[in-house]
C-alpha cells in the first residue's frame, strides 16, 4: 500500500523557519519524482517544489531562494526546508509522488498524495 506521511508543520512568526518531512512507503517500482504542493483557505492547490531521481529540482517563483527541497533516499524521506516564511505561505502542505513526473504547474500533477500538514505564519 502506497503511503506518504507528512510531518513538521506548525505555527511560526513571519521570518521564521520550518522543515517539513514526508515519509514514503509501499512504492514497489520506486518514484522518479516527488514534491510538495499546498492549499490555502479558499484557494486552489498549487505546486511548490519537486525533485527528481537525478537530483534536479524545480520551485514555484514565489518560494525560490527561501525554500529548499531535498530527499534522503536511504530513509525514504522527503524534506522541505522553509526559511523567511511569510503570511502568504500559510496553507496545508501536501507531499506528492509519481512514478514518472510531478508537475508543479498542475494542481493535480501527481498520482499519489499524502494527507497534509498545516503551516501557519502569523
Amino acid at each position: 500500500q502506497v503511503q506518504l506521511v507528512e510531518s513538521g508543520g506548525g505555527s511560526v512568526q513571519p521570518g521564521g523557519r520550518l522543515t517539513l518531512s514526508c515519509l514514503k512507503s509501499g512504492f514497489t517500482y520506486g518514484t522518479n519524482c516527488i514534491g510538495w504542493f499546498r492549499q490555502a483557505p479558499d484557494k486552489q492547490r498549487e505546486g511548490v517544489a519537486a525533485i527528481r531521481s537525478d537530483g534536479s529540482t524545480r520551485y514555484r517563483d514565489s518560494v525560490k531562494g527561501r525554500f529548499t527541497i531535498s530527499e534522503d533516499i536511504a530513509k525514504n524521506t522527503l524534506y522541505l526546508q522553509m526559511n523567511s516564511l511569510k503570511p502568504e505561505d500559510t496553507a496545508m502542505y501536501y507531499c506528492a509522488a509519481d512514478r514518472f513526473y510531478v508537475d508543479i504547474q498542475d494542481r493535480n500533477g501527481a498520482s499519489y498524495w499524502g494527507q497534509g500538514t498545516q503551516v501557519t505564519v502569523s
